[in-house]
């Protein structure tokens, strides 16, 4: 029993240390989590790091410490326990209630549940009275009690009832070895402890497992969403100017064939500019420029027969609220292009020293198909401004779209003069046509 004892207390000692690691790491975790994700994807997608670290701990792990029952079924066998069948049926219903317990202790529902509690409790009472009524082998179903106790115990009860029991199974003991019935106490608490320890420990981990296979998720999802609004943004817009420098090319063909030839090297510059930034979309370090956003806004509205009136004043502008508001004036234009029918648009970008205002006015139709906006058509107001009210929203500003009260179309949005974070995705360029001629 005493090499019992000094091997359990260098087991603790292990199971502390272990304990201590766990928390150190978890700390590191916490302040370098950043750094940590990313190595892990990378490690991920390198086929470093498998896929399923294997199955999760389950009750075939306590099984063998049932062992420690076989002196009661060896004096059973020798026929040296009295009362034989009432020693051997309670050392069925121990060995069943032990096992049921065990298998449910691994998840938590059923470890919480009422049917199990109740199976420790029996457990308990079993075990007191094999105790009480033969001691010596049988006294070492404590500790085995005690294990199924750290098993299905957490926090407060297991602070609790860990050392309760150890001092009822020692005083048990005692009653039948004096003061040697200390070390089955002892034996009992340290089962108790060692067990609830390596458990939450283990479980711990395979929170922390999840939880990092839950941020390499949720980071491939933010990708995506990125990577579609982004590519909405670039195609939509892109493909608007495409096509009306091909219908501004087509119409001209006929008389201005210098002109014509114009807009077709319009197409074919728009063209090679939408594959770089495509290109760059995959990588996200896009950067946009508002004043570049406004020239190719002014060329791509000409181009359509529309007159653009551009306004801009006040304090330069942080590079990512510039990209932002490029991103505005890049879905307005393509919706006044694609569906206002207006002969004038009105782009005003209005800087102070803590807010900056930009507001893209048509007088075209405002209502084409009955809806309230232009940007009711299919993949315009739901993915284009949609996702720059979100965007917008993440860097502290807002954006309205609606009708104007005078007729036409207005959005309007409110930024910080200087946004520190870019929201989800990096802001892109607007795909570049040359000034129409």
């Amino acid at each position: 029993m005493n090499s019992w004892s000094r091997s359990a207390s260098s087991r603790i000692a292990e199971v502390r240390q272990a304990v201590h690691e766990a928390r150190r790491a978890q700390r590191y975790w916490q302040e370098n989590k950043q750094q940590l994700k990313a190595e892990w994807k990378a490690a991920r997608e390198a086929g470093q790091v498998p896929e399923n670290p294997g199955p999760p701990p389950s009750g075939f792990s306590l099984l063998p410490w049932l062992l420690m029952g076989l002196g009661s079924f060896s004096n059973l066998l020798q026929g040296k326990t009295p009362n034989p069948w009432i020693g051997g049926a309670g050392l069925l219903v121990f060995n069943s209630l032990y096992v049921y317990v065990v298998f449910r202790a691994f998840c938590k529902p059923t470890r919480e549940a009422v049917s199990t509690r109740v199976a420790l409790l029996l457990m308990g009472v079993v075990t007191t009275g094999l105790g009480l009524g033969y001691g010596g082998n049988w006294l070492l179903f404590f500790p085995l009690l005690g294990l199924a106790t750290g098993a299905i115990l957490r926090g407060p009860w297991l602070g609790r009832c860990g050392p309760a029991l150890a001092a009822f199974a020692g005083a048990v003991a005692a009653f039948h070895n004096g003061w040697d019935g200390i070390n089955i106490g002892y034996a009992t608490f340290l089962s108790t402890m060692v067990t609830a320890a390596i458990l939450s420990l283990s479980e711990a981990v395979r929170e922390l497992r999840a939880a990092r296979e839950e941020l390499a998720r949720r980071a491939v999802e933010e990708e995506r969403l990125r990577f579609s609004r982004d590519l909405h943004d670039l195609l939509g817009h892109t493909l608007s100017v495409i096509v009306v420098k091909s219908e501004a090319a087509r119409r001209l063909a006929g008389r201005d064939i210098e002109a014509a030839l114009g807009q077709i090297t319009d197409i074919e510059s728009v063209g090679r500019q939408a594959l770089t930034e495509i290109r760059e979309a995959v990588t996200g370090y896009r950067e946009g420029s508002l004043s570049t956003e406004l020239d190719r806004a002014r060329s791509a509205l000409t181009a359509a027969g529309i007159e653009p009136v551009v306004r801009r004043f006040g304090p330069p502008l942080a590079p990512q609220t510039e990209a932002l508001l490029g991103w505005v004036v890049r879905e307005a234009v393509t919706n006044a292009v694609r569906h206002s029918g207006a002969d004038r648009c009105e782009i005003t970008v209005a800087g102070a020293a803590e807010r900056v205002r930009l507001t893209v006015c048509d007088n075209g139709r405002g209502t084409p198909d009955g809806s309230g906006r232009p940007g009711a058509a299919p993949g315009v107001g739901g993915t284009g401004l949609k996702g720059l009210t979100e965007r917008l929203a993440a860097a502290g500003g807002s954006l309205r779209a609606g009708p104007a009260p005078r007729g036409g179309f207005t959005v309007t949005a409110d930024l910080p003069t200087n946004v520190e974070e870019p929201p989800v995705a990096a802001p892109a360029a607007a795909t570049a046509p040359r000034a129409a001629r």
